[in-house]
């Protein structure tokens, strides 16, 4: 395929624009095509890519802003585009009409990744025009600043886009995962999926607080998992490796999943007192605050992964 110099964001909402920034980071070119006003959606990027340039994590904001427009419309955005993101409202009509929009526009040569966090893209582009030339690239909010990327073909991609993509993904500085075929949820949320089924069942059955089990993953699992994975872990965890572990610690896991095999889920009581617990912690009017903080020390993690701090 040829080199993708030229990028369409459809859909300029915090996913959006952290795409317009990742692509512009990385030198590319960026058409945006989104209903809400030009000028707010330029400000909100101008003061993030300032943030990046002062964590080390971009070149100044004006150098990236130069390489993003704001299109008056979906086909000026699409119509000169190698690749195309789709970032819109995550419902499965809207995500079918924008699809079959961006693909009247479409050039010959180009492809589209949907932004979609759960939805297959054979639920969405079946009856696509040129339905070979999509699939889902999903990311992890703020995609400017957590770099994975989940690349999920539906039965009908061409394979060259699905290579394509991971091959961009990488070029543009994000972590792609590859999935071999669809499957609901990809990988990262049936990973936190399952993470989270036993987290509300601890709480529900009244094992710890919904603190105690943060504070499990904050300051035990997620400082290994900042820089590695499940596997390296226990791979590292045994003197042998990975088959040692499993030889020793396999009978334990064995057994907490049988105890897992009685329906759980997420009890109403289990959340309602997970939500009564955070509310005790911060309430609903400092969470706009809050997240502001959430972004600021992934800034700090990223950097420091980088080698900038």
């Amino acid at each position: 395929m040829p080199d993708i110099t030229n990028v369409a964001i459809v859909g300029a909402g915090l996913v959006g624009q952290g795409w317009a920034l990742v692509f512009a980071r990385a030198g590319r070119q960026v058409r945006i095509h989104d209903a809400g006003e030009a000028e707010t959606i330029r400000s909100a990027l101008t003061a993030t890519a300032d943030l990046l340039a002062q964590a080390g994590l971009g070149p100044p904001a004006d150098e990236i802003m130069a390489r993003i427009t704001i299109a008056p419309s979906l086909h000026d955005a699409v119509r000169s585009a190698d690749y195309v993101q789709e970032s819109v409202f995550e419902r499965i009509d809207v995500k079918r009409d924008i699809s079959r929009a961006i693909a009247d526009a479409l050039p010959d040569h180009a492809f589209v990744g949907s932004s979609t966090s759960g939805f297959p893209a054979s639920q969405f582009t079946a009856e696509c025009p040129r339905r070979d030339r999509f699939l889902v690239v999903h990311p992890v909010n703020p995609p400017h600043l957590v770099p994975l990327v989940e690349i999920v073909p539906a039965p009908w991609t061409d394979p060259a886009v699905a290579r394509a993509s991971r091959d961009l993904m990488t070029a543009v500085g994000q972590s792609p995962v590859s999935l071999s075929r669809e499957i609901p949820g990809f990988v990262l949320n049936r990973l936190q999926g399952a993470l989270l089924d036993e987290a509300f069942a601890l709480l529900g059955d009244g094992y710890a607080s919904a603190d105690d089990i943060d504070r499990a993953v904050r300051d035990g699992l997620g400082l290994r998992w900042a820089f590695m994975g499940p596997f390296e872990t226990i791979d590292l965890n045994a003197p042998q490796g990975l088959a040692d572990y499993a030889r020793r610690l396999g009978p334990m896991y064995a057994g907490f999943a049988d105890q897992r095999h009685a329906e759980r889920g997420w009890s109403a009581e289990a959340v309602k007192a997970a939500d009564r617990q955070r509310r005790e912690a911060l309430p609903l009017a400092d969470l706009a605050q809050r997240r502001a903080w959430r972004d600021a020390m992934l800034t700090r993690i990223v950097a420091g992964k980088a080698g900038r701090e």
